[in-house]
């Protein structure tokens, strides 16, 4: 297999699954550290930032670079800070996403003042938070939403993702977002900016071909696909654009 200078890897189902490291996958990251290469981080969590995932990596095992780590959070306020500097910005989701816009020095504003509205995933939402989230964006506010997965893992299976709620709250205003997390390629862009890479150096790793995989094709870097995750291999060669790489265990990428 080709070497590359950014491996660029999915979280949730590849380095691990909820609270429980995936052994291969931390054996693999350890591999390519001690070739000197440090690799990226991309999840479309955007409940975290960056801190919360360096911590749950090291009770892994696993050693991040903390620049390295994105979550849709850091990229969405990444984004605002490049496009909305001056915005009146409205957030709707967990503290990782507040903490992420503290970061940037964003201006964090209630429903009545907002020009922006960011949604992400709120697993504290109610029919009263949703309506007033509905009402910023009906008035006016530029819709941004931190990624459109329908449905997240859980230890007991899955649960609802953010893009339920976005497609819920796309049809009660008929204003379609803009999305920032996989399958939109704002986060590779990132680390090929951070890095000066060349899209001949990066590959992104994953077992969801919806996210991961379109992800990686639609910005024309190599993809590998894992095993054991979302979508099957079989299921994955029925579609029109395959990855370039499948493989069984991540060991296989060393």
């Amino acid at each position: 297999m080709k070497q590359y200078r950014a491996y660029c890897f999915d979280l949730d189902g590849t380095v691990y699954k909820g609270t429980e490291v995936i052994e291969v996958a931390a054996e693999t990251i350890r591999c390519l550290q001690q070739k000197g290469i440090e690799p990226y981080f991309i999840t479309n969590n955007a409940s975290v930032n960056r801190e919360d995932v360096e911590k749950k990596l090291a009770k892994m095992g696993i050693t991040a670079v903390r620049e390295r780590i994105y979550t849709t959070a850091v990229a969405s306020a990444l984004y605002c800070a490049e496009h909305h500097a001056s915005s009146r910005i409205y957030l709707y989701g967990e503290e990782g996403l507040r903490k992420a816009f503290a970061e940037q020095n964003l201006h964090v504003v209630g429903p009545e003042e907002a020009d922006v509205a960011v949604v992400g995933i709120n697993r504290n939402s109610t029919y009263e938070s949703l309506s007033e989230v509905m009402n910023v964006i009906r008035n006016g506010a530029t819709f941004i939403a931190t990624n459109s997965d329908k449905i997240i893992p859980t230890a007991t299976g899955f649960g609802v993702g953010n893009g339920s709620f976005i497609r819920l709250l796309a049809h009660a205003t008929g204003i379609e977002p803009l999305y920032i997390g996989k399958p939109e390629s704002t986060m590779l862009e990132l680390v090929r900016e951070s890095g000066g890479y060349t899209k001949d150096e990066m590959v992104m790793i994953g077992d969801n071909y919806d996210t991961d995989i379109l992800c990686g094709i639609r910005y024309e870097i190599d993809t590998i696909h894992v095993a054991g995750g979302v979508h099957s291999k079989e299921q994955i060669q029925e579609r029109e654009l395959q990855p370039t790489y499948f493989v069984n265990t991540l060991t296989e990428i060393i």
